[in-house]
């Protein structure tokens, strides 16, 4: 492998960072969190962000390994920071940190493995809950940072990540990331499909990195703890979640919880008739919060339109009809690069305020796995070229 090609960082895997459920346990003891990473591209060092975002308190974490698993040998190297002569990962609350660059030998289609230890206990508050084919983890209870595998007696699977939210590698200049933003439909499956899409039609020289969080609103957000774990709102979360290494363009499908979280204090307390923004509140918070940023950042932007919501619990005409001016904005907005019309790919043509047959996940407002993969095929190559 000829180093000397290798002379620019691009983040190669990412999620958000948000706030996990608030439940009686919040504190974690003698951990192993294990996350595994396919790599999308060659390289010769490594570097990974770290968040605490939004942590009230300074997490320490006691050591952390990077492996190649696809080798016999694992290839395991400890990821830290030195600070003041030591070799080691402290998160201040509310602060994101980088670790040190990481010699690695990065083989494009190669799994890696992160595991973080945490001896002391930890407040597992900065997590963001992820699925999708690609996006797997596990825990165990004990030190298991350096072993190959995980006891099986002693270990789990998880759909949270928690505290590690980017890898950057040092690549090829030809490489690139492409940030998907949004909610919880990001937050699921088509990310992933996405980039398996890339791998079918071998497009090697972009990776897809995933910013997003459940129940996140564009206007809003909740400060009580019953409703904490649905995020920031999107002027605090777009800034932060845009620091994407070697980023060239981001694909924004996010406000479909503006629209169905309103339902009266007299119902809810906490979700009161005026959170419910109008069409052109939304397309205000998506061109000054999301569009005149990145474009600063000298990125792309692409918008997703929003998908079907009937039978959903608080569905009703009014809210689709919301839906359906703020899907006419994005789709005729002249200050973006190009749409991708999600809604289109996956709804009923003869009742298009529906999921297609087969494209339901059952709640009426999450896609199926079919749907997923749909919304994959709906974006055009050329935005990602």
């Amino acid at each position: 492998m000829n180093n000397s090609n290798y002379t620019k960082w691009v983040a190669c895997w990412g999620n958000a960072t948000s706030i996990s459920d608030r439940e009686i346990s919040t504190y974690s003891k003698n951990l192993t969190l294990r996350y595994p990473v396919k790599m999308c591209f060659n390289g010769s060092k490594l570097r990974f962000h770290f968040s605490n975002l939004t942590g009230t308190e300074t997490v320490k974490i006691t050591k952390a390994f990077v492996a190649d698993i696809t080798k016999d040998d694992g290839s395991y190297k400890p990821v830290y920071i030195m600070q003041n002569g030591k070799a080691e990962i402290v998160i201040p609350k509310g602060e994101e940190v980088v670790s040190d660059e990481v010699e690695f030998e990065v083989r494009k289609g190669a799994t890696l493995t992160v595991s973080l230890y945490f001896a002391d206990f930890t407040q597992m508050s900065a997590g963001t809950l992820v699925s999708g084919p690609l996006s797997k983890a596990q825990f165990a209870y004990g030190d298991f940072a350096d072993c190959r595998i995980l006891p099986r007696d002693l270990s789990k699977s998880t759909q949270w990540f928690y505290f590690l939210n980017t890898i950057d590698v040092l690549t090829e200049e030809k490489n690139h990331a492409f940030v998907c933003y949004g909610d919880s439909i990001t937050a699921q499956s088509w990310p992933d499909y996405l980039t398996l899409r890339l791998e079918e039609e071998k497009i090697d020289n972009v990776s897809i990195i995933r910013r997003a969080v459940c129940g996140t609103r564009i206007l809003r957000q909740y400060d009580c703890i019953t409703y904490q774990a649905y995020g920031l709102k999107g002027e605090t979360r777009f800034p932060v979640e845009m620091n994407v290494a070697g980023a060239s363009a981001v694909l924004i499908q996010h406000g479909i919880n503006d629209i169905i979280h309103p339902v009266g204090e007299e119902v809810n307390q906490f979700r009161p008739w005026s959170d419910l923004p109008k069409a052109e509140e939304m397309a205000w918070g998506f061109e000054n919060l999301y569009v005149k940023h990145a474009k600063s950042l000298g990125l792309k932007v692409y918008g997703g339109t929003l998908l079907p919501i009937y039978g959903w619990r608080t569905y009703a005409p009014f809210r689709n009809e919301l839906r359906n001016q703020y899907n006419d904005y994005i789709r005729n907005t002249k200050t973006i690069d190009g749409v991708v019309d999600f809604d289109k790919a996956v709804r009923n043509q003869e009742k298009p305020e529906s999921f297609a047959e087969g494209f339901d996940s059952g709640d009426h407002l999450h896609p199926s796995e079919a749907a997923y993969k749909k919304m994959a095929e709906a974006v055009d190559l050329d935005f990602l070229k």
